[in-house]
């Protein structure tokens, strides 16, 4: 099994909307057949390790991470398919909680006589799988949190230069991390001040995340490397009903999509953007910056994983800090993290926190 979640993983962020999962199939001890689901989400796992196994999976055991699917889309449901192709047993890591599947997947299985046995490395495989359960249950993303920072958490000088803060090796990471999910979404303060091109680089080829960005007024300039380069890679704009129309049509001729928001108290409804974003299909959401945007989204309650990248330099109290103000007076106030991974790259350290409190509404 924890080879069917290394191969998962392999293209996490690359096969929205559907999960990207691990199939291992093995028989009198040799593994016969292997797959993950394919880049834009077919073919899946089990079918691809069915195919290199081919008449060696019948008595066979096949590891998934995911509750084999059980309904008819655009290709067969894989739980028929382990039927037809004559696995004796399946070590399923996690249920599927959608709908159309939800047990039913496991009950094909064992009405075929087939041994089934569920949650195998659960924990694991639900995480990697958190951001397909969440369009599932939550309607929005799982939500991942960058903030790369001095040692004392500033993101700039006083005067906004921001570059660059953590070495190549660390940023390479990150690039790592932007293929792993869907989108990737920034405040418009970063696109003004920085001009990213926030696309995946020296990774070889792979499915280019949308680009997310948070702007009330459409303020950020068309003639930005996002203005540059929308035809090249989706640019989807959110912005507030008083957005100026001659800017709207701008952007739209430009080719960006744009999307209505309401706004609340600390500006664009972050739940109104993650919720358009589910019903798009993105299921991963990686958010870079800045501080504003990730004191929204902390307050809304909405980060699930905060991955920290700290430099080895120190900038000062006049520097603009990773997150604005986020209203505490009190140390009883404050949301906890649960450190889970620790590496260093050189002077960087990356630190990976996980939400402690588990809020089933948000």
């Amino acid at each position: 099994m924890a080879l069917a979640i290394s191969l998962g993983r392999r293209n996490l962020g690359q096969t929205s909307p559907n999960p990207s999962v691990g199939c291992v199939i093995v028989k009198n001890g040799v593994i016969v057949g292997r797959g993950c689901t394919a880049q834009t989400g077919r073919p899946h796992a089990e079918t691809q390790a069915l195919n290199q196994a081919g008449s060696k999976a019948k008595g066979a055991t096949a590891y998934i991470t995911l509750e084999p699917c059980s309904h008819e889309g655009k290709t067969p449901p894989c739980a028929h398919a382990l039927v037809e192709a004559g696995i004796k047993r399946t070590v399923i890591a996690v249920l599927d909680p959608d709908e159309r599947v939800n047990g039913q997947g496991i009950s094909i299985l064992e009405a075929a006589g087939i041994e089934v046995q569920v949650g195998v490395l659960e924990e694991q495989a639900s995480l990697d799988h958190s951001g397909f359960f969440f369009t599932q249950i939550k309607s929005r993303p799982f939500v991942t949190l960058k903030l790369a920072a001095s040692i004392d958490g500033k993101i700039a000088t006083k005067e906004g230069d921001s570059k660059w803060i953590t070495g190549a090796s660390a940023r390479h990471f990150v690039h790592n991390m932007r293929r792993q999910h869907d989108a990737i979404m920034v405040g418009s303060g970063t696109v003004i001040s920085d001009d990213p091109s926030l696309n995946v680089r020296d990774l070889g080829e792979c499915l280019q995340p949308a680009r997310v960005i948070l702007s009330s007024k459409l303020q950020i300039p068309e003639k930005s490397n996002l203005g540059k380069t929308v035809h090249e890679q989706p640019v989807w704009i959110f912005h507030s009903i008083d957005a100026p129309e001659e800017r709207k049509k701008s952007w739209l001729e430009k080719g960006a999509q744009l999307f209505e928001c309401p706004v609340d108290n600390f500006g664009i409804s972050i739940k109104d953007v993650l919720q358009k974003l589910a019903s798009k299909g993105i299921t991963r959401l990686f958010c870079e910056g800045g501080g504003k945007l990730a004191a929204s989204l902390i307050r809304s309650n909405y980060v699930d994983q905060i991955v920290t990248f700290h430099g080895g330099l120190t900038i000062g109290a006049d520097g603009l800090p990773s997150i604005h103000d986020l209203g505490i007076s009190s140390l009883t106030e404050a949301k906890r993290w649960r450190l889970d991974h620790t590496h260093s790259f050189g002077a960087e350290v990356l630190n990976i926190w996980h939400s402690v409190e588990k809020n089933s509404e948000n």
